[in-house]
């Protein structure tokens, strides 16, 4: 089967191996408190000792598959669609009004904030100063943002311009006023960027960025107002959240339980209601894995989708308490770029039309694999699907997912790595920045070798090959997976002093998210229910998780609008929010 022309580098259409699925048992060393700083200093030094937990992980088994051995690597899963690249789609009605109105867990979104400024209830200077009254500080909410080193006055400056444009009766559309937060890895004028690390002003990688990132400057364009950074986990290393140089955010469905990483400051915020939309990265799950233990929605953009960023896991997307807003985030930050030869050749990605196949697709020995709670929720949301949806449900097989998960934490950490060599003066300092979890996981980037990077990557040319082979056979093919294995991360207090390591549970997390990194696919995760947790107070939030072909955002998101309404009037509880949900606009208008 040849590959479509409608796109270019579409891998090609053959069908993998059936290898079924035997579930990797991990057995990397648990390191936390002074145990973690006296182990991570001993790998880190002791070379042999550092090999010997490399192989450990498995990371040296990948070269010699003899399956690869004819096969070419891809060094980029970069496949793009070609079309038309623009206009932005407008957005439907839908999307610019409140939804579910009658929920009482209903959160607020942009046309909420829209309507807000329209009435004159509130102004968008009033919304920013109410909600720096609340994440500055030591606030409840003031956990999920980093130190602005005095860049808070550029979200007043821009609250003030939306301000004077909506009493001119000029707004620049349904995003103007809004506020959000932008990740701490992501490029915004006038702010640092510390990627998780403690602050050190002596050293040039900590000054304030001087230009904007393509997504977040379009979003700006389009009137959002940047209210701080987001915290994450450092140097994104990890799916907990935990973080000891800046604090780790609150997980407001039950503060006994991580938020989730790397953007657990935007999942944090995002789920207490702080902000509608949030602006994450994603390598291994990072915009996924914290929009599912919060209980909102994010999505995981096709490689390069949103811009071009130089690693070949890591995408720049949206996590947002409301699909719409997720929906009109992502059309605001997909909008190509002239100026890069990469992003701009990317066709709009189009609402599938209403007579186009629904499918999806179930690996049923790798999904059977999630705890208990967390298979009978996302089975009971695949029956309303496949009954009430028209969908229907296929079973697939994906080979070799063990070794492609090794792989993808092989390449993820190789790829952080050589990022953080350049951060110091001199690159042999360059883990000084880290703390003992990340020193540890430095060092084990360091010695993927060369044979190992190209049979790693050999490794993703199966995959994708695999994954057209499956798109071809089954038209508006949808893989169907948990978003996490887990009913959550429970926390432990002690991991606040020095962090933690605890790789199994971490590749465990990623058990399904790694899927869409290493292909460059698109994924999509939306809640469809809550279990009771086995620690603290409070039900986690579980979401499904669907990965489409690439380039097929709009499908995804039309997708996530069903899953939505689902919890909202399917699903027994309904939607929920955390007892800690700030109702941003009472206390706004209570500024007047």
């Amino acid at each position: 089967m040849a590959p479509p022309e409608s796109f270019a580098n579409y891998p090609d259409v053959l069908e993998g191996p059936d290898t079924g699925y035997n579930q990797r048992i991990d057995h990397n060393p648990i390191l936390r408190g002074l145990p973690l700083v006296v182990g991570s200093g001993i790998i880190c030094n002791v070379g042999v000792v550092a090999r010997f937990f490399y192989g450990n992980a498995g990371f040296t088994k990948i070269k010699d598959m003899p399956t690869l051995d004819d096969v070419s690597p891809t060094f980029h899963p970069t496949v793009t669609p070609l079309g038309q690249t623009g206009p932005m789609i407008g957005f439907e009605p839908e999307l610019l009004t409140s939804q579910h109105p009658s929920s009482k867990a209903r959160y607020y979104s942009a046309g909420d904030y829209h309507e807000l400024y329209k009435s004159g209830s509130a102004t968008p200077l009033q919304v920013i100063e109410t909600l720096l009254g609340l994440t500055t500080g030591t606030g409840k909410y003031s956990d999920a943002w980093a130190d602005a080193h005095g860049a808070e006055k550029l979200a007043v400056e821009a609250a003030k311009a939306s301000t004077e444009r909506w009493a001119a009766g000029k707004p620049l559309g349904i995003l103007d006023g809004v506020p959000i937060g932008v990740k701490d890895d992501t490029e915004v004028k006038g702010y640092v960027s510390h990627f998780g690390m403690k602050y050190n002003a002596s050293l040039p990688f900590f000054a304030p960025q001087e230009e904007t990132v393509w997504p977040v400057k379009k979003l700006q364009e389009a009137g959002a107002i940047v209210l701080g950074k987001n915290k994450m986990h450092e140097l994104g290393s990890d799916t907990s959240g935990v973080n000891v140089a800046q604090g780790t955010p609150t997980n407001h469905f039950n503060k006994s339980y991580y938020p989730g990483g790397s953007s657990n400051g935007g999942g944090s915020s995002t789920g207490a209601g702080v902000v509608p939309i949030a602006v994450g990265t994603d390598a291994g799950g990072s915009v996924r894995i914290p929009a599912n233990f919060n209980g909102v929605y994010g999505l995981k953009p096709t490689h390069h989708r949103t811009h071009v960023m130089q690693m070949t896991m890591c995408v720049t997307g949206p996590l947002a308490a409301n699909v719409a807003d997720l929906t009109i985030a992502y059309r605001v930050m997909s909008q190509p770029d002239a100026s890069c030869p990469t992003q701009g050749r990317f066709a709009l990605s189009l609402p599938p039309a209403p007579s186009a196949k629904r499918v999806m697709g179930v690996f049923r020995d790798w999904f059977n694999k999630a705890d208990p709670p967390v298979r009978e929720m996302c089975d009971k949301a695949l029956d309303y699907f496949a009954s009430k949806r028209g969908y229907e449900i296929v079973d697939i097989s994906l080979p070799f997912l063990p070794e492609f998960q090794v792989a993808h934490a092989a390449l993820c950490l190789a790829e952080m790595a050589e990022k953080n060599r350049r951060r110091t003066p001199n690159p042999a300092h360059h883990q000084s920045l880290a703390g003992p979890a990340n020193r540890l996981l430095l060092t084990m980037g360091a010695l993927v070798s060369g044979a190992d990077y190209l049979k790693i990557n050999a490794l993703r040319t199966v995959l994708m090959n695999h994954l057209a082979f499956l798109f071809q056979k089954y038209p508006g093919l949808m893989i169907m997976t948990p978003t996490s294995p887990l009913i959550g991360w429970p926390r432990s207090p002690s991991d606040d002093s020095h962090g933690m390591s605890d790789t199994n549970i971490t590749m465990r997390n990623m058990s399904y998210v790694f899927l869409a990194n290493m292909t460059g696919t698109p994924s999509i995760t939306a809640p469809v229910g809550y279990v009771d947790p086995e620690q603290g107070e409070g039900k986690l939030p579980i979401s499904l998780l669907a990965t489409g072909e690439w380039g097929s955002e709009e499908q995804l998101l039309a997708w996530a609008r069903e899953a939505e309404e689902y919890l909202n009037e399917t699903y027994p509880e309904g939607r929920r929010r955390p007892d800690t949900w700030v109702d941003v606009m009472a206390l706004a208008r209570g500024k007047q």
